[in-house]
């Protein structure tokens, strides 16, 4: 069995959506003066990798501690589309092997950006219609390799037709040296109650 940490590193120099620099370390306890080390950590809920809540886009939706945790565990199909350019739609996804209650991870170009530094706008992202397909197509989660999915198109429908179906959307995924197939993904959020969204630690496991 091995272990693949897919992951974003948190850091104060972390790329945050859009650059919003909400991230702030401060070490509040020092070994040799305190005899103890401890940090105060501040984030936005939508930090690094982590994961979106219906809650987040839908005005009834569900918060993170409301979803089964077979959401963030279980077998899932990651899809190589490195060749794409711009956006994802349905096209690109019809001749893909995606069933019901997949857990879907999408690889592209975007997971060789930078994990630091300042936030990509032209990141390739999942349009409209590809999300409905995936809605359609009754998946479990939703999985994509930059800390955004859908790059500012009218009235967030992407995050919508996933969110409103209760597929909750795994951000922030780092796949560059993931090559395609099945794995066991786990994927479980920070618990907080009533959370639009929660930092999480993602781990394949290949067999």
């Amino acid at each position: 069995m091995n272990l693949i940490d897919i992951s974003w590193p948190i850091s104060e120099n972390i790329t945050e959506y859009k650059n919003k620099k909400s991230i702030k370390i401060i070490q509040t306890s020092k070994y040799k003066k305190d005899g103890v080390r401890e940090k105060l950590i501040t984030f936005n809920s939508h930090t690094g990798t982590h994961i979106d809540a219906p809650s987040h886009f839908t005005e009834n939706g569900k918060t993170l501690d409301q979803l089964t945790l077979n959401k963030f565990y279980g077998l899932c199909k990651i899809f190589d589309l490195t060749n794409v350019k711009e956006k994802i739609t349905s096209k690109n996804l019809e001749n893909l092997d995606i069933q019901k209650n997949d857990i879907v991870i999408l690889k592209t170009t975007n997971s060789n950006l930078q994990e630091e530094g300042d936030f990509v706008s032209d990141y390739v992202y999942l349009e409209k219609s590809g999300a409905k397909y995936l809605a359609d197509k009754k998946i479990k989660t939703f999985g994509f390799d930059y800390l955004g999915i859908e790059s500012n198109q009218p009235n967030h429908e992407t995050h919508k037709y996933l969110l409103e179906n209760e597929i909750p959307i795994i951000e922030g995924l780092r796949l560059k040296n993931v090559k395609q197939g099945k794995y066991i993904l786990s994927c479980f959020p920070i618990y907080i109650n009533n959370a639009d969204g929660a930092p999480a630690r993602a781990i394949l496991i290949e067999k």
